[in-house]
């Protein structure tokens, strides 16, 4: 496995593989890797030639009160796991590359980005859809792999590769979830044993929701309803920022949950905030 930390040497080396009539698959990461990423990866083996995996702590998708300096990391546990699921490049570049003093340039995909974690976190995905834009163009990718749990981020970007004309093959992979169902984050670290159990929270209320359109209750006002109180059973401190369901392609919202619809929701559980989402 080849560790890559400069722009100009990936290129580079993304040019001599295509050169050679390799195909590239890349999976783009932050970093503190856990089994979610691991299945990326292992999915990734068996779509192209050489998997390309990227660690990179996007500052540019992190608002001024958020998490970036804590946000954990481990390069060294990094490369150990990526080379277990059959990586074969890490690129791992600097921050004062990837966004040097006379940065100007940012890529921004309208409509997609305004509602749920947009609302939430108004310049989150101009960095989402610019570090991705450049790894596209770094790595030069045949097929890209992202992740259902942050879906919204997924379906951004899937719009802005069709936008943007990358010839990109586009894949977005089930969501990993731990054995009691939370869904495997980076964040979860955070967590007490005690405050581990009430992160279900979100789990559980997904749940619910499914149960409900399952046996025929689609309104999702009601569900909503039920969903909130489950939460608040498992953790009574727990903040719901939004429950919402929505079209999978194009978030517009919904009054009925209907079959291919999403429903998002994003929490505060102990000061860590949670993202997930199940689709019926």
């Amino acid at each position: 496995m080849q560790t890559i930390r400069t722009i100009s040497k990936m290129q580079k080396v993304s040019c001599q593989l295509a050169g050679k009539g390799k195909t590239i698959v890349l999976v783009p990461t932050m970093g503190y890797l856990h089994e979610g990423h691991q299945a990326l990866i292992k999915r990734a083996k068996k779509e192209a030639d050489v998997v390309i995996v990227t660690i990179f702590v996007n500052p540019a998708q992190f608002a001024p009160n958020e998490d970036f300096k804590k946000y954990p990391r481990d390069e060294k546990g990094d490369l150990k796991k990526i080379k277990a699921a059959g990586g074969d490049i890490v690129f791992i570049p600097k921050a004062d590359e990837i966004y040097p003093k006379d940065f100007l340039t940012y890529v921004t995909v309208e409509n997609l980005t305004k509602t749920l974690e947009g609302a939430s976190r108004p310049a989150h995905f101009k960095g989402v859809t610019t570090i991705v834009a450049k790894l596209f163009n770094i790595c030069r990718p045949d097929v890209a792999i992202f992740g259902m749990k942050d879906f919204q981020q997924a379906i951004v970007l899937k719009q802005m590769t069709k936008d943007l004309g990358y010839p990109i093959k586009y894949i977005i992979a089930p969501t990993v979830r731990e054995s009691d169902g939370l869904a495997m984050s980076s964040r979860n670290k955070y967590f007490s044993a005690g405050q581990r159990v009430e992160a279900r929270c979100l789990y559980y209320a997904l749940k619910t929701a499914q149960q409900m359109v399952m046996s025929g209750k689609n309104n999702a006002s009601k569900i909503t309803n039920e969903m909130r109180a489950v939460i608040k059973s498992i953790c009574p401190t727990a903040a719901i920022n939004y429950i919402a369901f929505t079209d999978f392609n194009t978030l517009v919202p919904l009054k009925m949950a209907e079959k291919g619809s999403v429903c998002s929701l994003a929490v505060v559980v102990h000061g860590v905030r949670l993202i997930d989402n199940l689709k019926f």
